[in-house]
């Protein structure tokens, strides 16, 4: 082997080998491929319809249908749907209706209340509008409660309980060129009419399972971690699982959620099997208490200061200071390349993306090496290993995940990437052993990677009857991911060809004013009609398209999941919709489209 790599990396001071670790990351990878794709998961329909309802209701609301008319609606409770109206309100819209299939606002984190359940985003950075409610969070990492009382509170705020449809879903949406309207059907028999309508119903809703033969079969008891039945397990989201120590408990799945509440789970079942395809990534999280003296020195607008400083370096860009200092921004400190450049400002492209790969099989290896020091059997700490560049899974940070797998009553069961064999009604079956369980819980995601209809549950027929499932079949067509020609008085958030951030809120709030900026100028001006032009479309899906190349590759050639359709060879999949400059150039697009005050692109008449 050489001994370097580009003139610019001596791999002789290395204390690794670069093509080895490749050729490992490449095997763990290929044994994971699974010709259904994405195809291995199924809908929660039918047979799987209780996996979607609503454990969380204290009370049915009952009410008559409605057949009236208001100004907006703003389709889901979530952060993107609160921000949204809050922002028409700043801009001075009065009549406003959110149409939520939740009990009450707070999008995932009404329906996420698992053990253990928190942002993995600085919370000063993560929770959004904290400057306007003279709200600081009480820890760096909020946890579930919290963030769920603060998505009420903005909707408190905002007023937009007053006029909102809780507990109601949407069944179809229908453009009525003569009005210039929008009607919309709900499972309620509501017929409501909107002049606009803003779609914030994200994908971190509607829970995925595995299509696993003998799913139905299972006679113990069972249900999804976004969906937790704490009537059976005991406790709350902070834990004290009581009711489950003399229960045999198997859980599906070691991503974000799973890392979350599987110390839970050790802490109380009589036995804890843990069904594991691929490991995370666990980093340390080190969260704490928020220091109150350091809340009293904060600035108006320090918010959004440090909102774009986390932004910008996790985006790859460079700042003097690093203000939020965590997990994340480390990731991004040692792999910029413009930090790389800084350094070297003589290194070409390729010998960038050489220093970036060597700096992430480094910093893999110390979350591996982490691993080590912290689990104690040998081959357990093998398996919980992640085998794949740093972005290849959303990366995981806590501080008790690792030391559970320590406890005499937690037992791994690594399914050598190929997933649960079958499951009987008994149990799980893996290469051939049955494990016997009392209840077995699906920490397997949600639907993030399925076409509009199967996310939302609804369609839309716009212009001509055109079907938005129909015009997005083969992939997002939309100008700025606002608008889609053809759609009229639509306004989508989320991720939706727009500029991806690690903080999401972050990203709908940028969208939330962009959306108010137009919004406002079409009431006061008394349109009709807002809509993108084909022109304007074309052009940006263009530019999608030019720049979401630049990451296939590296997406083709990681582990599979949904970042990638479970390992799909043209790497298409999470971000292949993603404004491929990153999120500060996105928001830079935005506002300078806003300065230049001409509304290029928008038909609005």
């Amino acid at each position: 082997m050489s001994n370097t790599t580009h003139a610019s990396i001596d791999l002789s001071e290395l204390d690794f080998d670069p093509n080895a670790l490749r050729e490992k990351y490449r095997k763990e990878r290929d044994k994971r491929i699974r010709k259904e794709a994405d195809g291995q998961y199924q809908a929660v329909t039918g047979d799987f319809s209780k996996y979607v309802d609503d454990p969380y209701v204290e009370e049915k609301i009952t009410r008559e249908a409605l057949s009236d008319e208001v100004e907006v609606v703003i389709v889901g409770g979530g952060f993107g749907g609160l921000l949204a109206g809050a922002r028409l309100r700043e801009a001075g819209v009065q009549d406003i209706r959110v149409i939520e299939k939740g009990s009450d606002f707070g999008g995932t984190w009404y329906w996420n209340r698992y053990p253990g359940a928190q942002c993995d985003v600085e919370a000063y950075v993560y929770l959004p509008l904290l400057e306007e409610l003279d709200f600081v969070p009480t820890e760096k990492y909020s946890h579930a409660p919290e963030i769920l009382a603060h998505a009420k509170s903005i909707a408190r705020k905002y007023d937009l309980y007053s006029n909102a449809c809780l507990q109601t879903e949407i069944t179809h949406m229908q453009w009525h060129e003569d009005s210039a309207r929008w009607l919309i059907e709900t499972n309620r028999g509501d017929k409501i009419k909107a002049h606009y309508v803003v779609m914030s119903n994200g994908p971190l809703n509607r829970p995925k399972l595995p299509g696993i033969p003998g799913i139905n079969d299972y006679k113990g008891h069972t249900f999804h971690t976004s969906r937790w039945d704490y009537d059976y397990t005991g406790g709350t989201s902070e834990g004290g699982l009581s009711k489950l120590k003399d229960k045999r408990v198997g859980i599906i799945g070691t991503g974000a959620t799973a890392v979350q509440c599987i110390p839970h789970l050790g802490e109380f079942a009589q036995s804890l099997h843990v069904f594991q395809r691929t490991p995370s990534s666990i980093d340390v999280r080190n969260n704490r208490p928020t220091d109150t003296e350091w809340a009293k020195t904060l600035q108006p607008g320090w918010q959004q200061e440090r909102m774009d400083n986390f932004n910008i370096i996790t985006a790859g860009g460079f700042q003097e200071q690093d203000l939020v200092s965590d997990g994340w921004t480390e990731i991004f400190r040692n792999l910029s390349g413009p930090v790389q450049r800084k350094l070297n400002p003589h290194m070409s492209s390729s010998e960038v993306a050489a220093a970036l790969e060597i700096a992430d099989f480094q910093k893999m290896n110390q979350v591996r090496a982490r691993v080590d020091s912290i689990v104690k059997d040998s081959d357990t700490a093998e398996s919980l290993k992640p085998y794949y560049r740093q972005f290849c899974k959303r990366p995981g940070f806590h501080d008790q995940y690792l030391a559970t797998y320590n406890l005499p009553n937690v037992t791994l069961v690594d399914t050598q990437g190929q997933g649960v064999e079958r499951i009987t009604e008994q149990g799980v079956v893996v290469d051939g052993v049955e494990y016997e369980l009392d209840c077995l819980i699906f920490a397997t995601g949600f639907d993030v990677g399925s076409n509009f209809t199967q996310q939302s549950g609804y369609d839309l027929s716009g212009r001509n009857g055109t079907a938005l499932s129909k015009k997005w079949g083969k992939g997002l067509r939309t100008f700025h991911g606002l608008y889609s020609h053809d759609f009229p008085n639509v306004f989508t958030m989320g991720l939706t060809q727009t500029g991806f951030t690690t903080s999401i809120p972050h990203a709908l709030n940028e969208q939330a004013k962009h959306l108010a900026y137009v919004l406002k100028h079409a009431m006061d001006n008394n349109a009709r009609i807002v809509e993108t032009t084909l022109e304007a479309e074309e052009e940006w899906v263009a530019i999608i398209n030019k720049l979401a190349n630049l990451g296939k590759r590296f997406y083709a050639e990681c582990t599979p999941g949904y970042y990638n359709q479970e390992g799909k060879e043209d790497g298409a999949g999470f971000f292949s919709g993603q404004y491929g400059g990153g999120a500060p150039e996105f928001f830079q697009i935005l506002e300078d489209w806003r300065a230049e005050g001409e509304f290029k692109g928008l038909d609005i008449r």
